[in-house]
């Protein structure tokens, strides 16, 4: 299951994309590159998740090893 840190980096990582998007169509060169740094914020905070749900999830399988 997705935790906060994977949701909101995903929905960083949209955000920057439209960002980016209507830049490029607006020929906004400035909104364009803060789209794309939303989105590498977004992949590093979604990234930072994931290791946060992995670690977690091996603790609780190391726990319950060690209950039995």
């Amino acid at each position: 299951m997705l935790n906060k840190d994977e949701v909101k980096g995903k929905g960083k990582q949209v955000k920057g994309k439209v960002k980016e998007e209507v830049g490029k169509w607006a020929g906004n060169r400035q909104l364009q590159q803060e789209g794309q740094a939303d989105q590498q914020e977004g992949e590093i905070k979604e990234g930072f998740g994931k290791a946060r749900r992995k670690v977690g999830e091996t603790v609780e399988k190391v726990g319950k090893t060690i209950s039995r």
